[in-house]
């Protein structure tokens, strides 16, 4: 198989993957309530047991990259696909708070391979780096998206087990087609096409500490933002419009935020990462302190600034990486950058239950525009940075 052939394969399944990803692990959170309703068992209780599978999501992602560089990104992409079906048809077949319990961690653990094994997938493959980004993080958004409205629709015309079983069919068939279709991880198109060349820089630590820095602040801001948002709309905006536009607000808002991966994608491809990224970054701490000082459309317009900046930094992350890491080092960079991300979350639910009691969403989203702020006053270090010993290379990459 010729090596544009490969890389074409390669990531559309890789789509497909990240679609898949955020799709099964938020089955849960909407089939517990028809569970919760034939069991008897209390909403609380059953909500507690998807614990684990969160913490293995985010956890579990740090040895990934180093799994794949041993055993092939391509074998291990088949895991999580077979991983995913297997665990999926398991929490089908539960019945008890511990069988629940178990194949919810199971599934948490095949969802962690994904991020570091299909992001370094991705930039390999990539035949212009900043497009494909883009795209991918379309179908993950797409994948979130989707999985509240398909699993309740299962759940109420045919069972909550069938909105497991489905996807985990579906998993297991795209498993097999990618077995049978990608023979290899290759060595893929990207680097003829220039879709990730490695920038060399003189400061690799001080930039791994700025990276690092707003990683972290960006898992807090996205979170406290993504988490809180459609109560945020419904106390600070359904006062001022019809309580049935409400929803309908909420779901714009992040539709608007995942759209704007497809602009950074494509901004990417022509302009310097570190300028996009102090650019964008702006955004955040303006954005969400508008919305922490305002209601009604003012308050919507700094969310919809601040959700465009927040989701399209989600590109701009990975291309850092596709851009400064190695080829080598790669899949274990990205397991660093989503196990620093997906740590930041776990603090953030009881931070805004504690936030809110004391100063409602204002305070939570003034907290949130520090943390931007946090991001902002990284990336000006990391443009300096890079100014200072990579301006030749930085030049020829745009």
């Amino acid at each position: 198989m010729d090596s544009d052939t490969l890389s074409r394969r390669t990531l559309r399944f890789v789509n497909v993957a990240h679609a898949l990803d955020h799709f099964v692990l938020l089955i849960y959170p909407t089939a517990v309530i028809a569970i919760a309703a034939q069991t008897g068992l209390g909403y609380g209780e059953l909500i507690g047991l998807a614990t684990g599978a969160f913490v293995a999501f985010g956890l579990c992602s740090l040895p990934m990259g180093s799994l794949a560089d041993r055993f092939g990104r391509r074998n291990m992409l088949a895991v999580f696909f077979f991983g995913y079906g297997l665990s999926c048809l398991g929490v089908a077949s539960a019945s008890t708070p511990l069988a629940f319990a178990l194949w919810l961690c199971v599934l948490g653990l095949a969802s962690a391979i994904y991020h570091p094994v299909g992001s370094a997938m991705l930039v390999t493959h990539a035949r212009r780096l900043g497009r494909d980004l883009g795209i991918n993080g379309v179908w993950g958004n797409f994948g979130a998206a989707s999985a509240s409205g398909l699993t309740a629709l299962l759940a109420a015309t045919v069972s909550w087990r069938a909105a497991f079983v489905v996807p985990g069919l579906v998993c297991l068939a795209c498993g097999a087609a990618f077995l049978a279709l990608v023979p290899g991880d290759g060595d893929g198109s990207g680097q003829k096409a220039g879709g990730a060349a490695v920038i060399p820089v003189t400061r690799p630590w001080a930039l791994l500490a700025m990276f690092a820095l707003s990683i972290f602040a960006g898992g807090l801001t996205f979170n406290l933002t993504t988490i809180s948002l459609p109560k945020v709309i419904d106390e600070g905006v359904g006062q001022a419009l019809p309580l049935a536009l409400t929803g309908s607000l909420a779901t714009g808002v992040f539709l608007f935020g995942a759209l704007m991966q497809l602009a950074m994608g494509r901004l990417i491809d022509r302009y310097s990462l570190p300028s996009l990224f102090v650019a964008l970054s702006v955004l955040q701490p303006v954005g969400l302190g508008i919305a922490a000082l305002s209601t009604g459309l003012p308050l919507l317009a700094g969310l919809v600034l601040a959700m465009t900046a927040i989701y399209g930094q989600v590109v701009i992350n990975d291309a850092m990486i596709a851009r400064y890491v190695p080829p080598v080092y790669r899949a274990r960079a990205y397991s660093l950058r989503y196990f620093v991300g997906f740590t930041a979350s776990g603090f953030v639910v009881p931070a805004i239950a504690l936030l809110h009691d004391r100063g409602g969403f204002a305070l939570v989203l003034g907290v949130a525009s520090a943390c931007g702020a946090v991001i902002w006053l990284s990336a000006l270090g990391f443009l300096r940075l890079t100014q200072g010993g990579g301006r030749p290379a930085l030049a020829a990459a745009e």
